[in-house]
């Protein structure tokens, strides 16, 4: 019989508190997941988010009411530090599928050698599953540890060669954390990498209902954080912000009718880095300059024209692509007319859509416009209930510039007047995301209530300068 007692539930939640590294957003599940805030000190830049939508927060092992902020998914009190927020359920999923979620800690009632899991909920409705969002947190994040007990309170094996209930997710667990022993999920097999003090190798297998890889590194648990600096989003300058967009790029512009909501900065930027052959997702492809809508006399707007007179971009995703006015085309409609760019026309709902699943990890949707026009030809199309729909796919970008009022140093975002259009829908579908704004200010200064764009979708930060106007 092993010497070593097993790890209380705080203990294992200490353990897995220690997987973390600074700047990543952590996801928790119901149960055993729900202590790890606890187990983590404050100030280590981590930002866990829960499954009602708390952003950011954190957990000390005692709240006085006075200063509770509100409660977590199981209903226990937590606070709302600087730079936390709140998110709804919809956007909750939308972080996870669309792949912003670094880790995520669920807790599981079965774990195969496979990588497999039953989640403990399920378990607890025999004949119904009830995953709630383990299968969301599963599939979506970038890494998944699973938490659970070694065995059940019956003796039997948690660790199995196949699962006995229905599954929850399918070779989903990267890591598996229990009372017992720490393991890692490889192609050939589990890897046992750490066991709990008074433990030997021999016990640990003898409660595992599959063979153990002994790791050559193996040792008994460790519990130290790992403190690593996570870079500043702040970038000195525009031109700073831009310099890596390579030639042959895809970046979403915003841009309504008239210059508003245009990170124009950002694009006089990008034509001063020179980068060609880009593809740009925009409602427009450049028409404040032709309208000259809410410009001051004898002044042009900045908008995606300069870019296109400046030949670097190569096609455009747009809805209004071309002037309203037939005596005065845009550069991006001169430009087709001579065979220089190419152009995918999107209505401009269906475009905020396909923005709207590309950040949220949906690969297609089918929706009513543009049945039997020109928007449907080549497309898929399927009668639901009836009624015919057009297969579209979601829309992501390698960098994105949008515009906004005010950010805060962790990228937390608010936005002013006609900003808020296509600006906060592209935010969490590029891979990079660059925000110029009006001013930057530190975490806790921006009203929780008022942050749209989470900064777990902004990756840089551009003050735009006091003298910069947005005509020409």
């Amino acid at each position: 019989m092993p010497n070593g007692e097993r790890l209380d539930a705080f203990s294992m939640a200490w353990r897995v508190a220690h997987e973390f590294v600074s700047g990543q957003v952590v996801a928790l599940g119901l149960g055993l997941p729900s202590q790890v805030p606890q187990a983590l000190p404050p100030g280590l830049g981590i930002q866990f988010l829960s499954e009602n939508g708390a952003l950011g927060y954190e957990k000390p092992a005692n709240i006085s009411e006075d200063r509770m902020g509100g409660v977590d998914a199981v209903g226990e009190p937590i606070l709302y530090p600087a730079g936390s927020t709140v998110i709804s359920v919809v956007d909750h999923a939308a972080m996870v599928h669309g792949g912003h979620v670094d880790v995520a800690v669920i807790q599981a009632a079965q774990v195969s050698a496979a990588g497999d899991f039953t989640a403990w909920t399920s378990a607890n409705t025999p004949g119904l599953n009830a995953p709630g969002s383990a299968c969301d947190l599963a599939s979506g994040a970038s890494r998944v540890i699973a938490m659970l007990r070694h065995t059940d309170a019956n003796g039997d094996f948690n660790i199995v060669p196949k699962c006995s209930l229905p599954l929850d997710g399918v070779a989903r667990i990267d890591q598996i954390m229990t009372d017992v022993a720490v393991m890692q999920v490889e192609p050939s097999g589990l890897v046992l990498t750490e066991i709990a003090m008074g433990w030997r190798i021999d016990d640990v297998l003898t409660v595992t209902g599959v063979p153990l890889i002994q790791d050559r590194n193996l040792r008994e648990m460790t519990f130290h954080f790992r403190q690593e600096a996570h870079p500043s989003k702040v970038f000195a300058d525009g031109p700073a912000a831009v310099a890596d967009i390579p030639c042959g790029a895809t970046v979403m512009i915003d841009g309504f009718a008239g210059p508003g909501g245009m990170a124009h900065y950002l694009m006089v930027s990008l034509r001063e880095q020179g980068a060609r052959e880009l593809t740009i997702i925009s409602n427009t492809a450049g028409i404040a300059r032709v309208i000259n809508f809410g410009s001051p006399p004898g002044m042009r707007p900045i908008d995606h024209s300069i870019l296109i007179d400046n030949n670097q971009v190569k096609k455009a995703v747009a809805s209004y692509p071309v002037s309203p006015s037939a005596s005065r085309p845009s550069s991006f409609e001169l430009a087709y007319r001579r065979g220089e760019v190419e152009l995918e026309l999107v209505p401009q709902g269906t475009l905020a859509e396909r923005l709207r699943a590309g950040g949220a990890g949906i690969a297609a949707f089918y929706t009513p416009t543009g049945v039997g026009t020109l928007i449907a030809d080549g497309k898929e199309s399927r009668v639901i209930n009836g009624k015919e729909f057009v297969l579209e796919t979601g829309l992501t970008a390698d960098y994105c510039l949008i515009r906004a009022h005010k950010a805060d140093t962790l990228g937390n975002v608010v936005y002013k007047g006609t900003s808020r259009n296509f600006n906060p829908v592209m935010a969490p579908a590029a891979t990079v995301t660059i925000v110029e704004v009006d001013e930057i200010v530190e975490p806790g200064v921006l009203n929780p209530e008022d942050i749209v764009t989470p900064g777990v979708y902004v990756d840089r930060i551009v003050k735009r300068p006091s003298d910069f106007s947005p005509y020409e």
